[in-house]
Order: structure tokens, then sequence, then C-alpha cells
């Protein structure tokens, strides 16, 4: 039965980011099993205004460009409840982290007695905790995720990691559905146009702050660059690290770059030409079940990857095949781009890595499995 579908996020195309790419993936999976799907987002740089299914609202951003930060939040928390419930009729409303926005969804969905679904990316609280915040601020927001995730109808997570972190909170294993991860295979893939992008490199593209850790990635091209003056390491992102970064690279001089946010388009050029993906998950941060999406981005377009740090992907990249996996340790992460210079893959290896991503990792998976989920509860309900 085709349902009138809410969309509440912070983030959605043409931003980049996994959550963007996925939720996207998401709307258009929904809408071509039949639904009628309405987007309220923020007006993002770049972004066209408002649609009939995308609606745009101004928000506060960092200096990085990002909606993050407690002041951030609420601009775009605050008008998001008027907004749906001043807003076109919904059967159902699903939200993206964090839980300030979840509780916003759900005090509008209890007000015109509709369910919400959460879609859980990550475990705020817990990332809290690895980060170092405060431990009041760390219970109060554990507690109101707890409350926020409890209340939904369903929560969807995007790994078996995830879905544990969410059951512990919860105590509601019933409610949790393991939908999946991966990238747009479309958006990125192994054909298209070349690079403009000339000679050897290495390209990171994501957020660059504590959590991932991409400052490995520098330090270990540091160390490698004197020996390498042909080769240049690419740092596509923004992130609450990156002017820290860019003075840790500046021994590397010209050869470490940091070009900013591109579009999917570019940034699947550039990688489709690179000596290899780089992407990490830093150890004991709160994210060590998280998977690095950025890493199937990288794949997608058929190149291999350098994995760095914990998670489900450590062990994946090595049984799998898809590039070098090590520790988060920049002598380490070092000589794997030294083995990675020297061991080019062939035209047969890009394609089997693409295929791999396409077969496992497909956001159009995902999508489809989100709307089963969705199906499914609504027929549960109606019975």
């Amino acid at each position: 039965m085709s349902l009138r579908i809410a969309v509440a996020t912070r983030i959605f195309e043409p931003e980049t980011g996994a959550a963007a790419y996925r939720l996207a993936a998401m709307v258009r999976q929904l809408e071509s099993h039949g639904h009628e799907v309405t987007v309220y987002t923020t007006r993002a740089p770049g972004a066209r205004q408002s649609t009939r299914s995308v609606r745009r609202w101004p928000v506060l951003r960092d200096r990085t460009g990002a909606v993050r930060g407690y002041v951030q939040y609420a601009s775009f928390d605050i008008p998001l409840l008027f907004r749906l419930l001043l807003g076109r009729p919904f059967d159902l409303v699903i939200v993206e982290p964090p839980p300030t926005t979840g509780l916003i969804v759900q005090l509008a969905a209890f007000l015109r007695r509709r369910p919400f679904v959460y879609f859980a990316a990550d475990v705020s609280s817990v990332a809290a905790a690895g980060i170092g915040v405060a431990r009041p601020v760390v219970f109060l927001l554990r507690s109101l995720e707890r409350q926020v995730l409890s209340a939904a109808r369903c929560v969807l997570t995007v790994s078996s990691g995830v879905s544990d972190a969410v059951n512990q909170l919860t105590r509601r294993p019933e409610k949790t559905v393991n939908v999946g991860t991966g990238v747009d295979t479309e958006r990125f893939s192994p054909s298209g146009p070349p690079s403009s992008e000339s000679g050897r490199y290495f390209v990171y593209a994501g957020t660059m702050s504590e959590i991932q850790g991409a400052g490995v990635f520098v330090d270990a091209f540091v160390r490698i660059a004197a020996d390498f003056p042909d080769v240049r390491l690419l740092m596509f992102g923004q992130g609450i690290e990156r002017n820290d970064l860019r003075v840790r690279a500046a021994p590397a001089g010209r050869q470490i770059e940091f070009p900013g946010t591109v579009d999917s388009g570019v940034l699947s050029s550039v990688l489709r030409g690179a000596v290899a993906g780089l992407a990490s998950v830093r150890p004991s941060k709160g994210y060590d079940f998280a998977f690095a999406t950025k890493a199937f981005v990288s794949l997608s377009c058929g190149t291999p990857v350098i994995y760095a740090g914990v998670g489900p992907l450590r062990n994946l990249v090595t049984t799998e095949g898809l590039g070098i996996s090590v520790d988060w340790d920049a002598t380490q992460v070092a000589d794997a781009m030294r083995r990675s210079l020297a061991e080019r893959p062939s035209d047969d290896e890009r394609k089997r890595l693409a295929a791999w991503v396409q077969h496992n990792h497909s956001l159009a998976r995902v999508g489809d499995n989100v709307a089963n989920t969705i199906a499914e509860m609504d027929a549960h309900r109606r019975a």
C-alpha cells in the first residue's frame, strides 16, 4: 500500500557524505515502491531551492560548513517541529540522528498521531563518550537517545555493530532491523570521465574529525614524500581537524593538497585515477563498530583501499582482497602506501572490486531493505 512518508534530515543531496548518499538512495527506492516522499532538510551551499518533494530551510553552520553543534542542531530542530505540524500530511516519519532531531520528530508524530522510524547510522551517546565529552552531558544524551529510540516504531541500523549498540541502549531487539550500508554504485563506478588529476596520488574523501583519525594518512605520507616526489595526497572534505592537518602536512609541501568538498561526479573521476583510496576508524573513540563508507566509495570506482584502524572493514578488506588493512599507525600506513605504489591493480582487478561492491554493498539494496521493512511494519499495524 502506498504511504505518505516524511524524511527529516539535516544533510541531504547535493551535500556529500555517507548520510546524504544513503538517504537519497533510500528516497529513490521508496518512491520506486510507490510511496510519496517529502524530505525536510537544510538549505545547503549549491543546493537548489525547495521543490515539492525536498523542502529546504536555512540553518546555522559551523566554520567548516557542517550542521554540527548544539546551536546548529537547534537551528534545524526547532523550525522542523512547525514544518512537520503545518506541512503536508504524512503516514510515517523517518528521522536521521542526532537524537535532538529524533525528539522533535517524536513530538510531531505524537501530535499528528502517526508513527516514526529512527534510522541509526550510529549511536550518538556512544560516540560522545568516545571523544571525551563530559560525563554529565553524555548521561543526558544517553537518556534522551534511549527515550527516542524506545519510542520509535522501528529502529533501522546500518550494521550488526550498530544494532548491538542500539539493543544495549533500549533492551528492545525486536524493534531493531539491520538494513545494511553501502554506496551509490551508479554515481561511483569504474566507468566515466577520466580524472582531471595527473600523476600518481592517494585520495582521502570524507570528514576529518577525531573519530575518523584521518591524520594518520597525513603523518604517513610525510614519511614517504621525499622518496616519491612525484606522488601526492589529496585530502577531500571538511571537519574539525582539517586546519590541524594542514599544519601537520606542511613538511610535505605541495605534495599534500586539501581541495575541500567536491560533488560526487568529480570525486568519482578522481578516485578512478588514484593509486588507492584511504579510509580509517580511530580506535577507542566510540565507533569501533562502524563501517567507513568512504572505503566502499573507492572500491565502487574500482580503486583498492588502504584501511587503517578498527571496525568490521578491517578483516573484510583482507579476506576479500580489497586492498591493505593495517593498524591505526603512521608507520604501518606508510608501508602500505609504499606497497600500493609498487603494485598497481590491473583493469580486470578494478572491475572485480567494483563488482564486489555492487553485489554486496549497493545503496539500492539498502533502500529496498528499508522499503520492505516499512511495508512489513505497515502490514503488521493494519492486521
